[in-house]
C-alpha cells in the first residue's frame, strides 16, 4: 500500500484518514540511541544557558529577594510537573511529548494547542540564547570581534547542520558539552565563594513600591514580575519526553532522564543565583548579558567561565534545536502542521523541521533584546504546562486503569498544584511586558485559526499519536 487510502473518520469535530506506507517511511526516526544517562544530559542541556544567563534580569524585576522567593515557587512547579511529565512519558512514549499527552487526554484541539504553546516557547528560546552568546563573545574581545546580526547567522547555520547528521550524533555532541559547561559552573561556584559578600545581595535601592525593602526593593509585586525569569534556570526541561521514540526502553529511561535532570538543575540553580548576586552585587549584574563573567571580574577565573560558558549557552541553543524539530515533526506527521516539515533525510532528522524555526529563530534573534524574546518564551511553556497538567489529572480520572510504568507521587494534587503555579506564571508574562506576551497570543491564536479552518480536516489517522487516541476511543467503548 503506497498511496494514500479515501478511508475517513470523524472525532472530535476532526476528520483523518489512513496513509500509506510510504509516508510513514519516509517519516521516521532513528531509535534506541538513547539510555537514561544520555536523556538526563539531554534534560540538563536544555536549560543549562538559563544558569549562565538571562536569570538575572529577574533582578531588575525584582531584587534579590524577589527573584529568590520566585525561583523557589518556580522550583516547586517544576518538581512537580517533572514528576507528572515522568508518569505520563512512562505510559505514552512518542516523538510529541506534551501534546501527545494532551492529544490523549482533552483530544485534538487541546492536543495542538499543547503542541502550538510548545512550539512558541522553543522556536524563540534558541533566539534569546543567540543574543547571549553574542554577548559573552562580545566580552572575549578576541580579534575584535563584536556582537552582531553575523554570529547568530553562524551559530544557527553550524548547529543546524551537525543536527541534521543525525539524533545519535547530535545527542552524544550535546552531551560533551553540557559536561563541559557543568565544569564551568563549578570553577565559577568555588572562583564567586571567595569574592561573597552577603551585603551585595540587597545592594538595590528600595523604590516607593508596597512591601519594598532592601530584600524586597520593588516590593511584594516584584516577586510575581521576577518570575518568568526564575522560570528561566529550568525553562525546557519538559523537553525530555520528545526523545522517547529515539530512546532505548523509553516507558523506564524518560522518567529517570527528566528525574535525574531536574536534581542537578535544582543544585545549580541555588548555586548560580545566591553565588552570583553575592559576588558581583544585584545592582551591578541585573542586566548583564553575561552575569557569571562579571560577577567575578577581570581575573583568570572569569575568562575561564567566560570561555566555557559560551559551551553553556551552545549547550541550550543546541538542545533546543532538537527540541523543536521532534515537536514540530510529530505534529506536522500527524497532519496538525503542513506534512512536508517531517520528511526525515537519509540520517533520518527531520530536515525542514530543523531548518524553517531556525529562519524564524534566526529572525527574532535580530531585535537582539534578549530579556524580551525570553519573556515570549517563558510564555509558550507556561501555557504549554497550564495545559500539560491539566492532561495529567484528566487522565488519571478518566483513566486510571491506563499502564502506567511510572506513578506520580501525590497524584493529582501534585500536578494539580503545579497548574496552579503555572497558570500565575502565564500571567505574569504580562507583568514584565505585556505587547512582547500579547503577540504570542496573536501568534497562538493565528495557530488555532489554522486547525480550525484546515487541519482539523486533513489528520493522519495512523501516525502514532491519532494511533494512541483510537486506541484509548476503543477501549472506551468496549468498557
Amino acid at each position: 500500500m503506497s498511496a494514500t487510502e479515501s478511508i475517513s473518520s470523524h472525532h472530535d469535530g476532526t476528520q483523518s484518514h489512513v496513509e500509506g506506507s510510504d509516508y510513514l517511511a519516509r517519516r521516521q526516526l532513528k531509535k534506541g540511541t538513547a539510555g537514561w544517562v544520555l536523556l538526563a544530559g539531554l534534560g540538563v542541556s536544555y536549560v543549562i544557558s538559563g544558569d549562565y544567563s538571562g536569570w538575572n534580569f529577574g533582578l531588575e524585576q525584582g531584587g534579590f529577594g524577589g527573584l529568590l522567593i520566585a525561583a523557589v515557587i518556580i522550583a516547586a512547579m517544576y518538581l512537580a510537573m517533572v514528576l507528572g511529565m515522568a508518569e505520563m512519558s512512562s505510559a505514552l512514549p512518542a516523538a510529541g511529548g506534551g501534546y501527545t499527552f494532551a492529544r490523549r487526554a482533552l483530544g485534538p484541539w487541546g492536543g495542538f494547542a499543547t503542541g502550538t504553546a510548545i512550539l512558541i516557547e522553543y522556536a524563540i528560546a534558541p533566539a534569546a540564547i543567540a543574543t547571549f552568546i553574542g554577548a559573552y563573545v562580545e566580552s572575549l574581545n578576541l580579534f575584535g570581534i563584536t556582537d552582531g546580526w553575523w554570529i547568530y547567522l553562524a551559530v544557527y547555520a553550524i548547529f543546524i547542520g551537525i543536527h541534521l547528521s543525525g539524533a545519535g550524533e547530535a545527542l552524544k555532541v550535546m552531551f560533551v558539552i553540557t559536561a563541559i559547561a557543568l565544569v564551568g559552573l563549578i570553577i565559577f561556584a568555588v572562583a564567586a565563594a571567595g569574592q561573597f559578600e552577603a551585603s551585595n545581595l540587597t545592594n538595590i535601592a528600595p523604590t516607593d513600591a508596597a512591601g519594598a525593602s532592601s530584600f524586597l526593593p520593588f516590593g511584594v509585586i516584584g516577586i510575581w514580575a521576577a518570575v518568568p525569569f526564575a522560570i528561566w534556570f529550568f525553562l525546557a526541561i519538559e523537553g525530555v519526553p520528545l526523545a522517547a521514540e529515539e530512546a532505548k526502553d523509553p516507558s523506564r529511561n524518560v522518567p529517570r532522564g527528566i528525574i535525574a535532570a531536574m536534581g542537578v538543575l535544582l543544585v545549580t540553580a541555588t548555586a548560580v543565583l545566591v553565588l552570583a548576586t553575592g559576588a558581583g552585587g544585584a545592582d551591578a549584574i541585573q542586566s548583564s548579558g553575561n552575569p557569571l563573567v562579571e560577577a567575578l571580574g577581570d581575573g583568570t577565573a572569569a575568562k575561564v567561565v567566560n570561555y566555557i560558558g559560551l559551551a553553556g549557552l551552545v549547550a541550550s541553543f543546541f538542545s533546543i534545536m532538537y527540541a523543536y524539530s521532534r515537536q514540530l515533526f510529530a505534529l506536522s506527521r500527524a497532519g496538525y502542521l503542513p506534512t512536508t516539515l517531517s520528511v526525515t533525510n537519509s540520517r533520518k532528522a527531520p530536515t525542514l523541521a530543523l531548518i524553517v524555526p531556525g529562519v524564524i529563530g534566526f529572525l527574532l534573534s535580530l531585535t537582539g533584546q534578549g530579556d524580551m524574546l525570553l519573556n515570549m518564551a517563558v510564555f509558550g511553556a507556561a501555557l504549554s504546562y497550564v495545559l500539560m497538567m491539566v492532561s495529567h489529572i484528566v487522565l488519571r480520572r478518566r483513566e486510571p486503569d491506563m499502564e502506567r510504568p511510572y506513578r506520580t507521587p501525590g497524584g493529582v494534587v501534585t500536578t494539580g498544584f503545579a497548574l496552579v503555579i503555572a497558570a500565575l506564571a502565564v500571567v505574569a508574562t504580562f507583568l514584565v511586558n505585556s505587547t512582547a506576551a500579547l503577540w504570542c497570543l496573536v501568534v497562538f491564536g493565528a495557530f488555532m485559526l489554522y486547525f480550525g479552518i484546515y487541519s482539523r480536516h486533513h489528520l493522519v489517522a495512523n501516525s502514532p499519536d491519532e494511533e494512541f487516541a483510537a486506541l484509548a476511543r476503543a477501549e472506551a467503548e468496549l468498557e
